[in-house]
């Protein structure tokens, strides 16, 4: 009898690559605790050593996201090894992102609850807070109906994913009208700190609006605030704090 092949080995990847992944759990899980997202959502992470590919969670919820739940995508959101693992159905959302907007490194798509009157209504978010000057002074909202008709809502294929791309634009954030929220920027952690805080003004925003006048950020004041909120040792702290209520012995700033 002919000798059975033996599996072909995984390529090791770097040391750079895998502390990233696992901040990326790390970023599933503080989503999780902090309340931004429950069983449902996702964030993902461009590879940090090829622009075409990132990496993503399987299908699970990112409170239970392990190390060895992440898959590698093409940026059509194609997995490179699935292994058989059920993988996330709006994972065009990420792909369509990445390859609309070269600068962005992280990509987190949410159903916070805070968010959905805002995207239903066509009330503007807008940052009242200087903690959340860095979801930009605009956040577009996004009709998938206004395209596609009638539809589950979901972002399952490159044509929806691609119109998502274009309402968010260069901004950082949009709302997906009676769905969520994308968040993307050029940083893992900054992709964390935006949508918590994305989050947190808009609870904040519709007690606001129900007292009385509001006075918004200004758009010197954005530019300041997401200065400030951006710098590394910002993010280095509220990174560490999210971490250590989330299970993870992580220091900053030392």
């Amino acid at each position: 009898m002919a000798a059975k092949k033996k599996p072909a080995k995984k390529a090791a990847r770097s040391k750079a690559v895998e502390s990233a992944l696992a901040d990326l759990v790390i970023a599933n899980r503080i989503l999780a605790n902090e309340g931004v997202i429950d069983a449902f959502g996702h964030i993902s992470l461009r590879h940090p050593e090829r622009d075409d590919r990132y990496f993503l969670a399987r299908s699970r919820s990112p409170e239970l996201v392990e190390r060895g739940d992440l898959l590698e995508f093409d940026l059509d959101s194609n997995p490179i090894d699935p292994d058989g693992r059920t993988m996330y159905s709006e994972r065009p959302i990420h792909g369509c992102i990445y390859k609309a907007r070269p600068e962005v490194k992280a990509v987190c798509h949410n159903h916070a609850h805070s968010l959905i009157p805002f995207g239903v209504t066509g009330n503007e978010i807008k940052p009242i807070w200087h903690v959340a000057g860095g979801i930009g002074a605009e956040v577009p909202i996004w009709d998938i109906r206004e395209e596609f008709g009638d539809t589950d809502l979901l972002v399952t294929n490159n044509d929806l994913g691609a119109s998502l791309a274009r309402k968010l634009g260069k901004h950082r954030c949009a709302l997906m009208r009676g769905h969520g929220a994308v968040v993307a920027t050029h940083d893992l952690k900054a992709t964390v700190f935006v949508a918590i805080y994305l989050m947190a003004n808009a609870k904040l925003l519709k007690e606001a609006r129900e007292m009385g006048q509001v006075t918004y950020l200004s758009p010197g004041e954005v530019k300041l605030t997401e200065q400030m909120n951006f710098k590394q040792r910002s993010q280095n702290r509220a990174w560490e704090y999210w971490a250590r209520r989330a299970g993870f012995k992580v220091t900053a700033n030392d």
